[in-house]
């Protein structure tokens, strides 16, 4: 890795602020713990011309009830507070559970909530230090012309590899988008696309302020599992959250969502069909075979892509037969 390269650090007092500094500088970049852009500006990856440092926004860590129920996370939020601070573990506590598996404690300390949603998509033909880049003829995603993942392809296929966004989808999570122009919310699915390259929808002079999320329902049982090469600290492999309700044995509700497996987190559809059904050995299989059909992960990491599917259809079939009986999920895989 090099030296940082010399830029222009701002640093706004305000979300006002920060947005109005990035609708006057062209090719600015957001930084808050910089635990996912630093090694990228190391590596020669990103050449920003500037830097827009969230550090000194007050109001992005904090968290509230909404006023119309349930949630409100500002995106300034550490992962670290979010595994430990006791008012959030006690209302969301399976996020609290995928922030204590990301990553490392000292990583924890200085990641925010809105930088593992919005993290850049990785892949070991990108994350690579900018000699062995160049003499691969970089990539798709970035300075080159071709996807080594996929050479006849023409789109990027770097895995999106944030722990909390499955969580969040699951929890039917919204965020809201602020810039000089206005503020929207949309559904936390419509931040993401399926390109590796343009992961997110985000426009380049809006700021993710904060997450809502909703009032679970009564009996909404939620867990979230990891597989990665390294258990102390990684990036998943394939990373799983489930939220289900069950009356007497009967699904009532279901929703399954993964990381790690494609460039944005998928949230596996078709699963209505198993409401109203025992979840028994059938329908662990045809959850199965839902998530197999859907997840089509490429070889992006150093783990071949079948055993990822694989380990995304067990650790979804794992955790809904745990969560349905009111068993503490099993722990996370290791390769």
């Amino acid at each position: 890795m090099h030296a940082l390269p010399p830029t222009t650090v701002h640093r706004p007092a305000s979300l006002a602020e920060a947005c109005t500094v990035l609708a006057a500088t062209a090719q600015a970049r957001l930084i808050a713990g910089g635990t996912d852009l630093l090694p990228n500006l190391r590596r020669g990856l990103e050449h920003p011309a500037a830097l827009v440092d969230l550090s000194a926004v007050q109001d992005m860590a904090d968290f509230a009830a909404a006023p119309e129920g349930g949630w409100l996370l500002g995106a300034g939020l550490t992962l670290a507070r979010i595994a430990s601070d006791t008012a959030i573990t006690q209302v969301l506590p399976t996020l609290s559970e995928a922030a204590r598996a990301a990553a490392g404690p000292g990583h924890r300390s200085a990641a925010t909530l809105g930088g593992n949603l919005c993290q850049d998509t990785r892949c070991i033909f990108y994350n690579q230090s900018a000699w062995w880049r160049a003499a691969n003829g970089y990539c798709l995603k970035r300075d080159g012309d071709t996807c080594h993942v996929a050479p006849h392809g023409a789109r990027c296929h770097a895995a999106f590899s944030g722990d909390l966004a499955p969580v969040l989808l699951v929890l039917r999570a919204e965020a809201e988008l602020m810039s000089a122009r206005g503020t929207r919310w949309l559904p936390l699915d419509g931040l993401y696309r399926d390109d590796g390259a343009a992961h997110l929808t985000l426009a380049a002079d809006e700021v993710l302020a904060r997450v809502r999320v909703p009032a679970a329902p009564p009996g909404l049982a939620t867990g979230y599992r990891k597989a990665r090469v390294r258990d102390a600290m990684d990036f998943p492999l394939a990373g799983v959250a489930v939220a289900l309700a069950c009356s007497d044995g009967v699904l009532e509700q279901l929703a399954i969502a993964i990381s790690g497996i494609a460039s944005r987190p998928v949230r596996v559809a078709g699963l209505d069909g198993l409401l109203g059904q025992p979840v028994d050995d059938t329908m662990l299989g045809a959850i199965g075979k839902a998530v197999q059909k859907q997840v089509s992960p490429m070889r992006s990491t150093i783990t071949e892509s079948n055993y990822r599917r694989q380990v995304a259809s067990t650790l979804a079939q794992r955790l809904v037969q745990a969560l349905a009986h009111g068993a503490a999920p099993s722990p996370a895989m290791t390769r």
